[in-house]
Order: C-alpha cells, then structure tokens, then sequence
C-alpha cells in the first residue's frame, strides 16, 4: 500500500533549510535536493542551505558582521522553510519539553508573515529529529533517548498544529528504518547519520515533502513466457535466443542514485528479477557497458541494478548538486572570518573577498540553472546472457 502524505514542496518552490546538523549535512550528500529536483523538472525548484552544525531553536550564534538570516532569505526569494530541530534540545529530558515548545514557537512565529519573494507569505515545514540508534555499547541509555526523542517529536507536532505550519516526523519512520534486518548501519555514533544513513533518510523526506511515495525500477521477466513487467520503465522488444536475452528499456523516471559504495542496504535500491533461467551464471550489460553477474537462483530472487549508465549519470547529477551547495557555503559562510572581521580584513585577501563572495554566487546561480533539467531519461538496449553451465 502506497502512503499518502500532504505536498509540502510545490511546483517552481525557492526553499530554504534552516536548523541543526542534520539539516546542515544534507548539502554535503545531495541526495534529497536532487531527488526533488528530478521531480520538479516542468518548473524546477531551488534550494539554499542555511542550517548550521549545532544550531538549536535558541541558540543560534554566528560570527561578527555575519549577513542576517532575513536579508540571505530576501536574496534568495525563500517561498518556504524547512526547519529541522528538536535533536540536541532533546538532551534536556521531559523536563526541557515545555521550555522548547516556548523556544520554537516563538523561533517559528518570528518567519509568519514575512514575505521573502516579495509576494506571498513564506510557508514553514518542521521536521523532527531521526530516532537514536541502537550500536550497543556506544549508545548508552538507548531506550531513555529514544522515549526522550518521541515525545520531543510529539512536542514539534503540537507546535506545528497550533501556528497551521506543516509537520514531518522522520522519528518514527527512522526508527523503523534502524530496525529493519535488511538495512545497514546508518548513523556514526547513534545520532548523526552516516552516508548509508542520509541515503535511506532522504527517501523519507522527500515523501512527505512532495506528497509521493519514491519508488525504485522493478523489472520482471520470465525467461520462458517472455512475459514483461516493470515500474519506472517501460519494457519492450523482447528476443530471446540461446546466447542471450535482448529487450528494450525505455525510462519513465530516473534511476535511482546508488547508495554508498559498500552499502548493505536492500530496500529502495532499483531491482531486475529474471525467472526460469537455465542453470548457470548470467551477466547483464547495457548499451554494451556490464552492469551484473549472478546466477540465475540469485537473478530469480532480485539483482539490484546500481551500476549502469543511468545509475552513473544519476550519481553524476548528485555530484553537480553537491558542487552548487559548495559554491553557496563559499559565497553565504566563508571559511576564514580574519579576513572579514578580523586582522587580515585589510590585507589584499581581504579586500577581494566581497568580489569574490559575489563571484561564489554568480557561480552558484549558473549551476542552480544547469540543474533545472534534471537528469536526461533515455531508451537503452538491455541484455542478459549466459556466461557458464552449473554443473552438478
């Protein structure tokens, strides 16, 4: 059954991220942002990060002469604002719970109202913080954090309903997430996800932030009906032979980005499942580059296909979302504040700064454009052929 979700992001949306270390590090994966930008390809949306590590709905610190939050929001015509909190406010216990509702309405009512585009009121987006991951001995008080983070999460629900601003919990379907046999670990330390961790958490949020449930390629052929089934894709001109089977994918949606090298994970990952094959051992190759080998007991049961053509422009995409997000931290949070407030402000560092912070931007707008395409869909010409008999 597919879930239903409200659609938070809206066609052409300018958003903006604010919040703690998880909000900050999702521009250093890319992974939810080039999702969505694969969805909103008609009228592409674009995203600036403004999150900070260790940022919390009370403490939010920057450096001296840093550009205030509302005048990056203005710049960058923000038409909505996800927040994520409620992680390191957490640490506080049942006792913090009132104090941090107080903090974040009045966090959250500061933004209503405002109108950053120039138009419209911004819309506002909370999203709660993951669950806390059970590794044993380095996550002591397990169980505790975890009834600590639930009612946290209850705690931002309650806020969200009483402003009319949208709501996301990541705590209970993350927690799920951790529980599942089939997934790896995804966090370093229990609270602050691994690569593996933002791979699985961005289907998540992109879920609940378009209303639409991402779902992976499946690919079903049956070696001896002929018989062709996918999503994502549409299959056609199937020849079988002896040597080999020959058949046609037309893509419907992008493949799916391959999680990390060395992921364990199963589930989400793009699959090929080829029933009643001969015995033996089979390789798959698109537009003649080889993708998988496995036997025809492991094809029968599921092959993820992470590695084709597709699978390396997916992963490509990824990489020029990251660079943009690269190019806006230079030009929004430059690395080295002595050369703005400090003793080399006046050194010829210095003094090229301002261009150069307007050169970061003008480089982040040029690739803001180039991503509007999303990434290119393609008919390719699909084999599987056998490579050796099993014998008994």
């Amino acid at each position: 059954m597919i879930a239903s979700f409200a659609a938070w992001v809206q066609p052409g949306d300018r958003i903006a991220y604010v919040g703690n270390t998880f909000a900050d590090q999702l521009r250093n994966h890319g992974y939810v942002e080039a999702l969505l930008l694969n969805e909103f390809v008609d009228d592409p949306i674009s995203i600036r990060n403004l999150a900070w590590a260790g940022d919390t709905v009370s403490v939010r610190d920057r450096p001296t002469n840093f550009p205030t939050e509302e005048s990056t929001l203005t710049e960058h015509q923000a038409d909505l604002i996800i927040a994520c909190f409620g992680m390191s406010e957490s640490f506080a216990g049942e006792a913090g719970i009132e104090n941090f509702k107080t903090d974040l309405s009045k966090l959250l009512s500061a933004y209503l109202g405002k109108q950053f585009n120039g138009s419209s009121a911004v819309r506002l987006v909370l999203v709660s913080p993951i669950a806390y991951e059970n590794l044993g001995k380095l996550t002591p008080r397990w169980e505790q954090r975890n009834h600590e983070l639930s009612l946290y999460t209850l705690a931002m629900a309650e806020v969200a309903s009483s402003l009319e601003i949208g709501f996301i919990d990541l705590f209970e379907p993350s927690s799920r997430l951790m529980e599942h046999t089939s997934s790896a670990q995804l966090t370093t330390n229990g609270i602050h996800l691994n690569a593996s961790g933002y791979w699985a958490v961005s289907s998540l949020l992109f879920n609940r932030l378009t209303g639409k449930e991402k779902q992976p390629w499946s690919l079903r052929i049956d070696a001896q009906s002929g018989l062709l089934d996918a999503e994502g894709v549409e299959l056609s001109a199937l020849n079988i032979s002896p040597s080999s089977f020959n058949f046609q994918v037309k893509e419907e949606q992008p493949a799916s980005i391959p999680p990390p090298a060395g992921s364990k994970t199963v589930d989400g990952r793009d699959t090929m499942i080829v029933e009643n094959l001969d015995p033996g051992e089979y390789s798959l190759t698109i537009d003649g580059v080889p993708v998988a080998t496995a036997t025809h007991e492991e094809w029968a049961e599921g092959v993820p296909i992470d590695n084709s053509p597709a699978h390396q422009e997916a992963e490509s995409f990824r990489s020029e979302v990251i660079d943009k997000n690269t190019q806006f931290t230079y030009s929004w949070k430059a690395l080295n504040q002595v050369h703005i407030v400090g003793e080399r402000r006046n050194s010829p560092s210095g003094r090229a700064l301002p261009q150069e912070v307007i050169e970061f931007n003008e480089l982040t707008r040029k690739k803001d454009e180039s991503l509007q395409g999303g990434t290119e869909l393609k008919i390719r010409q699909w084999q599987l052929a056998p490579n050796t008999k099993l014998t008994n």
